[in-house]
């Protein structure tokens, strides 16, 4: 499922932007000021940002300025009431993908989005050959995991884990799905088995296993990896 992030302050336009995302299989996070979507874009992983240019705190221009120059690729449609072509100019020179300006139609915006979508790279594929994540390198090509540039071991369903999980990164991941993906559904395998490889990977790559940062527990629904 695609995951939208919509930041926006305007609490009716939130209202039916997520109904009618959510209607059409998109799961979408929302934050009500610029601060709050900044924080929330760079703290997990999402395939598209819909970004007001009139917040509070922080407007979109800031934002979607901020994200760039942090090195966030995820494609960006900005909204506007304003209609001046100056601002479209400004948004798209700071990186935004895409711009449409309110009053917008739905199927437009959907259509927009959809658009942006398709031309971004596949979220579930990781960039180049390898992913690190603070202070952790893993490298694809090779199955080869380095913490602090020590080479660390892990066993290979510990290690087709962690691949799952950096490949949905930011997802809320069920323990019944990483059973079906990870472990095929081994008739012997329960999800307590789960359990017990994610405290596995928090005891080898986690800067404190016991107050994990990537490995993050979601209480009654199962895990997510936010590096």
């Amino acid at each position: 499922m695609k995951r939208i992030l919509l930041i926006e302050d305007e609490p009716g336009l939130v209202l039916t932007l997520s109904d009618r995302l959510k209607s059409e299989g998109f799961e979408t996070d929302t934050a009500s000021d610029g601060v709050a979507g900044l924080t929330k874009a760079t703290a997990s992983s999402y395939d598209a940002i819909i970004l007001d240019v009139m917040l509070p705190q922080k407007n979109g221009f800031d934002v979607c300025r901020d994200l760039r120059t942090a090195g966030n690729t995820t494609p960006i449609l900005m909204l506007t009431a304003r209609g001046q072509i100056t601002d479209k100019v400004v948004g798209l020179k700071l990186g935004a993908d895409d711009y449409l300006t309110k009053p917008f139609d739905m199927s437009e915006l959907l259509a927009r989005v959809e658009a942006l979508l398709r031309r971004a790279p596949n979220s579930k594929t990781p960039s180049g050959e390898g992913f690190t994540f603070g202070n952790v390198e893993v490298n694809f090509r090779k199955a080869e995991i380095k913490k602090d540039g020590q080479l660390i071991e892990l066993s290979a369903q510990e290690y087709r884990l962690l691949k799952y999980m950096i490949e949905n990164r930011g997802a809320t991941l069920t323990r019944n799905e990483l059973l079906e993906h990870v472990w095929s559904y081994d008739e012997n395998i329960t999800t307590r088995t789960v359990d017990v490889h994610i405290a596995w990977l928090r005891q080898k790559l986690e800067p404190n296993s016991k107050h994990p940062q990537y490995f993050v527990t979601i209480h009654r629904l199962g895990y997510k990896f936010t590096g």
